[in-house]
């Protein structure tokens, strides 16, 4: 038996084992989760199409990692079922986020949410799901969060598309298991994403607080580990599941949300 102790930390941008000849899909990948995971594929060898309506950022992280840039708005579900057909891997990423309390969340903006980070992404698995079954091994990685296992108020659509993400995710697992496909979702709490540090940023001007103080008593309130999650631990998250000793791994929902929901 090796001793695991004396093996050198692996680094982001060092080849991890495994995925040569597999074609990775991931959306939302100009920036945050979608990025990482982005990398860490490229580093273990996928072949990786990356996909993002924001057209500069993902064409940037394409050439930086050797993946394909697909400038797609997932808001159109007629384009994102043109995505998935050669995939071994999907990682469904995209997502968009709104806050308001129900009887005042515009009704556009949460159809355009269920869009994206629903039909999307069921559109993408469609299409992907022959050639998988075909091939007999295929991974789907849901990025889910922790409000698809909890909800919180003024998020009703976010929560209500997580959820939905997790049941889809479900589906899945059952209906590809014989074919040696896999389906999990990942449950991230706060992650050190743009999008989160944005708001960081809107909360400490409106509170007159600083951005720390807005971490720690806003957003990880409910959180044991008073820290974000980093965008690289959801991306190992991620690659583990495209490697060996994960056939048996599928319809489960991974926490990485430094203890909310033990609470």
């Amino acid at each position: 038996m090796s001793d695991r102790s004396t093996e050198p930390d692996r680094t982001d941008t060092e080849p991890a084992p495994g995925l040569a000849g597999k074609r990775a899909l991931v959306t939302g990948a100009a920036s945050g989760i979608g990025a990482a995971v982005a990398r860490r594929l490229a580093t273990a060898g996928a072949e990786v199409v990356a996909v993002d309506r924001a057209a500069a950022k993902v064409e940037a992280l394409a050439a930086e990692v050797g993946a394909e840039a697909l400038v797609v708005d997932l808001d159109d579900p007629e384009a994102a079922a043109e995505l998935g057909g050669r995939a071994d891997i999907v990682v469904n990423n995209a997502g968009m986020q709104h806050v308001a309390p129900i009887h005042e969340f515009p009704a556009d903006v949460f159809s355009s949410m269920l869009r994206v980070m629903v039909e999307s992404p069921f559109r993408i698995v469609r299409a992907a799901l022959p050639g998988m079954y075909s091939r007999g091994w295929g991974r789907i990685i849901n990025i889910s969060s922790v409000h698809g296992l909890r909800a919180s108020p003024y998020k009703s659509a976010y929560v209500t598309v997580k959820h939905a993400i997790e049941g889809l995710s479900k589906s899945i697992a059952l209906e590809g298991a014989a074919y040696g496909v896999t389906s999990n979702c990942l449950c991230p709490g706060f992650v050190r994403t743009p999008l989160v540090e944005r708001q960081v940023a809107e909360q400490a001007r409106l509170h007159r607080v600083p951005e720390a103080q807005v971490v720690e008593d806003v957003l990880l309130s409910r959180t044991p580990v008073k820290r974000l999650v980093e965008p690289a631990e959801v991306a190992d998250l991620a690659l583990w599941l495209c490697g060996p000793g994960t056939a048996s791994v599928s319809g489960a929902s991974f926490s990485i949300d430094g203890g909310w929901t033990a609470n």
